[in-house]
């Protein structure tokens, strides 16, 4: 019997016939897949021609194509289905990952093939694209220990294995602390909470098979119910399992994990002759040091925790006036803003998301790429890995572009947050292969029947998801290494939270925020309502992610700290972190920083993109039109489709003409006159 993940695919797009997989075939497919991409690079190593950029650079991009794909089908599976038999694989499968990642870049007879052709670069009539791609491979290489010798190779070697079975192993542990705590709510327990929510965690329950209402730790449910529930000690106790995510003792707990991750790290950059582990991370970063991240998010922190402060004095006083007393906690904030909100504002979330429907926000989503740049979405009845997710054809002049994925509901066996991976990344190299793009969310799943509705902050969140992914399905380049979101950590965040901006118009809301039983468009003057409240309780927002970001930094950028728990409250301390707000991502749940090395050092990476998008939006508005197409054109050209081809600043001042400032990102979150 043949291995459908092995078989080529006569699906329609060549999508994974995911119908046909079951979790039985993952285990003999990776193993064959790792062997034949061995095998292919043992022959590039070992090729006695001359190396030449085709016979090397160019195999190495084709060596392990068989074990992306079936990596591509697993890990998506992984993420945002799992179950037990998927949890043992992906245990099994990251250390034996390590071993060949190591190999590869230590493997002395294709290094030195690498430098013999880097050496020879200016002889090699190489284009642009080529002459980057040969700079990147001898850069990785060189960074993952190739010119290391002896038991300093070994001990590499040993140290990335244990990082990446550790990192699996914090986001398993996550994932079973979310997955296993819930609280049932009794008839008493839904005062105050308006009726999408009470729908949301009857269908939590039902997903549990519980009569009745739960509160699970899914940020779609725990938010609103911080927001809206009366009573203040079931506030209390719902943050605190939320706040406890990973610290609960026992098997699940993170924070071990975390101190030896922190030691490895260290150690792992100074066997590669770097200070810190921040200044390894961050060489090949936009921000290239620590002190460059240090002075942003410090420029930041100022005036966003002097807005806190002054915010979270009117919240107590709203809190003693409701007859409760002692400080204002971090399970008090939520509730006391989102009734400051809707006085000051007039803005009621509950009056709010009715018009918000999922289905009208990606089509909002599809409407402003048509527009921005002619591409159409067809819905297609394809089998995929579960009901929930649903797929489009993506064309452009009826030319096909890409296979766009949306699977928006949480679930039990879903991880927490939202991300945006490619099945299939664009390149030319051996083919026209055009990308299959997903995203991945965990809104609440409404009851059976009903219009799935979102929270303004899911709505963005929708609209981040899709900037990612017309990174991918954009891309126009050769080479499947610097395709799509192959760039800068502290860049790729910058097409996903430019494209947040478009969810902002108010000619996009007049259009696509219609009731969910009406039908009627949202009233002009809730939607100004809504327009002038998008930089209320930005203070608090911008607390919570800096203090994170300020945190990770701190960790990486000196000496491992014995227990990151004590320092991570001494760096609280040291920065003033205001009493009633707490990190957005604590140590034993950042999964961001500890579920591997991708935001290690790099949590920063969002606020530094922000500083580009929020002057990058400013050039649509310079010229008169959300939608003028020459500047989408540009934008397209420069920095959507152009993916790793470049230094991520020169892309950007070929798009504006120059790097901006920080101005623009404190005006946008109306933090520019804050004393």
């Amino acid at each position: 019997m043949t291995n459908p993940l092995l078989d080529r695919w006569t699906t329609p797009f060549e999508i994974a016939p995911f119908d046909t997989i079951s979790d039985d075939d993952f285990a003999p497919a990776f193993e064959a897949a790792m062997k034949e991409a061995r095998a292919n690079i043992a022959a590039i190593a070992d090729n006695p021609d001359a190396p030449t950029f085709t016979n090397t650079i160019e195999a190495l991009e084709l060596a392990d194509e068989a074990l992306g794909r079936v990596l591509s089908v697993f890990y998506t599976l992984a993420g945002s289905d799992s179950n037990p038999t998927r949890e043992a694989l992906q245990r099994d499968f990251a250390p034996k990952l390590a071993a060949y990642g190591s190999e590869l870049t230590m493997n002395p007879s294709l290094f030195q093939r690498i430098e013999t052709l880097w050496d020879g670069r200016d002889a090699l009539d190489l284009t642009d694209e080529q002459a980057r791609l040969l700079m990147l491979y001898r850069r990785n290489f060189v960074r993952s220990g190739a010119q290391l010798t002896g038991d300093d190779r070994d001990r590499l070697k040993e140290v990335k294995n244990r990082l990446a079975v550790l990192g699996t192993e914090f986001t398993q542990n996550l994932l079973a602390d979310e997955r296993e705590w819930h609280m049932e709510l009794g008839e008493g327990d839904l005062d105050g909470l308006p009726d999408f929510l009470i729908a949301a965690a009857k269908s939590a329950a039902d997903e549990k098979g519980i009569e009745g209402h739960v509160i699970t730790l899914s940020r779609s449910l725990i938010v609103p119910f911080l927001q809206f529930s009366k009573r203040r000690e079931l506030r209390e106790k719902a943050y605190r399992a939320w706040a406890a995510r990973g610290a609960n003792g026992g098997e699940t707990d993170n924070r071990g994990i975390a101190s030896e991750t922190l030691k490895l790290r260290e150690e792992r950059a100074g066997l590669l002759g770097y200070d810190s582990f921040a200044d390894y991370k961050l060489e090949t970063e936009m921000a290239k040091t620590p002190e460059a991240v240090r002075d942003l998010l410090m420029a930041v922190w100022k005036p966003a925790r002097a807005q806190a402060e002054a915010d979270a004095e009117k919240l107590e006083e709203r809190m003693k006036a409701d007859g409760q007393n002692g400080p204002l906690e971090p399970w008090d904030w939520r509730y006391y803003s989102e009734q400051r909100r809707k006085e000051e504002h007039d803005l009621d979330e509950a009056e709010l998301k009715p018009y918000l429907q999922l289905d009208r926000m990606v089509e909002a989503a599809f409407d402003c790429a048509h527009r921005l740049f002619g591409l159409s979405f067809k819905a297609l009845d394809l089998p995929l890995y579960h009901p929930d997710a649903r797929v489009w054809e993506v064309t452009r002049n009826g030319e096909h572009v890409a296979l766009f994925i949306g699977d928006y509901f949480a679930r039990s066996s879903k991880r927490s947050g939202a991300w945006c991976s490619a099945m299939r990344q664009q390149k030319k190299l051996d083919g026209d292969t055009q990308p299959i793009v997903i995203n991945v969310c965990n809104f609440a799943k409404p009851a059976a029947g009903s219009p799935a509705l979102l929270s303004y902050d899911d709505a963005r969140t929708l609209f981040h998801e899709f900037g990612h992914a017309l990174h991918q399905m954009l891309s126009d380049v050769t080479y499947e290494a610097i395709s799509g979101t192959s760039v800068a950590r502290d860049f790729v965040e910058l097409p996903s939270q430019l494209y947040e901006h478009w969810l902002e118009v108010p000619e996009v809301l007049a259009e696509y925020a219609t009731h969910a039983e009406t039908g009627e468009p949202m009233p002009k003057a809730l939607l100004d309502r809504l327009l002038a409240a998008q930089t209320y309780d930005m203070g608090f927002q911008t607390v919570e992610y800096v203090a994170s970001a300020l945190v990770d930094l701190d960790f990486h950028a000196g000496a491992a700290p014995p227990d990151p728990m004590a320092r991570q409250a001494e760096v609280l301390a040291e920065i003033g972190m205001p009493q009633a707000i707490e990190m957005r991502h604590r140590t034993p749940q950042f999964a961001h920083v500890f579920a591997g090395d991708g935001y290690s050092s790099a949590y920063y990476s969002y606020m530094w993109s922000e500083v580009m998008d929020a002057d990058a939006f400013a050039a649509f508005e310079e010229a008169g039109s959300a939608f003028d197409r020459s500047l989408a054109r540009k934008l397209e050209e420069h920095i959507l489709s152009a993916g790793g081809s470049d230094e991520p600043d020169v892309l950007y001042k070929a798009f504006r003409g120059r790097m901006p400032g920080v101005d623009a990102l404190l005006k946008g979150r109306g933090l520019d006159k804050v004393a």
